[in-house]
């Protein structure tokens, strides 16, 4: 992982073949592009403590490891919780 110019992190929690997945992979990363945020990733059908806390969730969005979304990210929303 990358330091990021703000000291923040973003972690995406998804699954293959979610379309919501996809959409919020891309406001993350757009968000993330601006705001210099660190980009991570993690698949739940990968890890069994991740699948059985947030698989009615996905996706979910973590900022410096505390959850932030899920199902939608709200590209506004996102920035100012990075920019805070």
């Amino acid at each position: 992982m990358t330091t990021s110019r703000t000291g923040r992190t973003v972690t995406l929690i998804g699954k293959p073949g979610c379309h919501l997945c996809d959409d919020a992979r891309a406001v993350v990363a757009k968000v993330a592009a601006e705001t210099g945020a660190t980009v991570s990733e993690q698949d739940i059908t990968r890890d069994a403590a991740l699948y059985e806390r947030y698989w009615e969730q996905v996706p979910v969005v973590l900022v410096d490891g505390e959850q932030h979304t899920f199902w939608r990210v709200d590209e506004e929303r996102l920035r100012r919780a990075l920019m805070a």
